[in-house]
């Protein structure tokens, strides 16, 4: 299944030792979660709520920065500060193995073979009912990604993880074991210490991925030219923040080595270079995608660009079938 091929982990590592604004993420991370849980009788359920859906959005972003070599030079430090399943739902392992896949950018948006793409092929699309495609093409727009986009996208995930884990795939079925490990702690903590219902927990996983949907809406687009396929977005604002400045994501493809926080620098130093590299594929703020596409699609769900490159038999087949 898509995903699952074997990448090499991130050579670039950080120039220092530790490289302590990440790290600061980190910890802010784990206070949100610590207090919001803690002391929700206190600050009360609707603070706590909204506290601890950005929190884990942002241990999301850091997380994302831990798979690409920050904060420490050792990944096994790295990986140790996302040890505990704080969002519950995606094991880590899965994530860092697909989301370095997804890097190889002569595949990016390929039905098949990136596994972050949203396209479908359109063969298989042709092949949909009515109501397979409806539901589809509401998730095509902003509102619908934030809405059904968590659900229909780990129903996804874990359809093509299972067959994975079914055809024998051990590095699948290793990264579920030590998310299950990971869960541990963060069990103990809702069972003896935090105070917030686990029904509001469950709920600001739930908004936090939905967040999460913002970032990745448009991130990657259907075009014939590899790098002018990702987005920049150049809003500095306080969803940049949370994504961590991943909006300048073909920046980030590009230099996928660059800590969160040099990549405004250094996109600015450049940025009639990154302009003109991708495309001119650029919004200004979230607040134009909302504008423009809250209620309606960028692109449609079957791939304008894809092409049969094998033959049915040679491929794994889409989560979705």
């Amino acid at each position: 299944p898509r995903g699952t091929t074997k990448v090499k982990f991130e050579e670039r590592r950080p120039s220092r030792a530790v490289e302590w604004p990440t790290l600061a993420i980190c910890g802010a991370c784990y206070a949100g979660f610590i207090l919001s849980t803690a002391a929700s009788d206190t600050i009360g359920l609707l603070a706590a709520a909204v506290l601890l859906t950005l929190s884990l959005t942002l241990f999301s972003s850091f997380s994302h920065e831990v798979l690409h070599g920050h904060p420490f030079r050792s990944r096994t430090w790295n990986e140790a500060l996302v040890f505990p399943a704080l969002g519950l739902l995606i094991p880590y392992g899965r994530f860092r193995d697909m989301h370095l896949a997804h890097h190889n950018d002569p595949l990016l948006t390929d039905p098949y073979d990136d596994p972050e793409t949203n396209f479908i092929d359109p063969e298989l699309w042709a092949r949909w009912g009515v109501l397979r495609r409806t539901v589809y093409q509401v998730n095509n727009t902003l509102l619908g990604r934030m809405i059904l986009g968590p659900i229909i996208g780990l129903a996804s995930f874990y359809h093509g993880d299972l067959r994975a884990m079914r055809a024998g795939d051990r590095a699948v079925l290793k990264a579920y074991l030590l998310h299950l490990l990971g869960w541990v702690p963060v069990a103990l903590w809702l069972a003896y210490v935090a105070q917030m219902p686990f029904w509001l927990y469950l709920t600001s996983v739930f908004l936090s991925h939905s967040i999460l949907k913002i970032r990745t809406f448009l991130e990657h687009r259907a075009h014939e030219v590899a790098r002018c396929r990702s987005v920049i977005i150049e809003s500095r604002g306080p969803l940049a923040f949370l994504f961590l400045n991943n909006n300048l994501h073909a920046v980030h493809h590009a230099r996928p080595g660059i800590p969160w926080y040099r990549l405004p620098g250094f996109y600015a130093a450049h940025r009639t270079h990154f302009r003109k590299r991708n495309g001119g594929y650029v919004y200004p703020s979230y607040r134009e995608i909302f504008r423009r596409h809250l209620l309606r699609a960028k692109d449609p769900v079957p791939h304008s660009h894809w092409t049969r490159e094998k033959d049915q038999s040679e491929r794994a087949p889409h989560p979705a079938e």
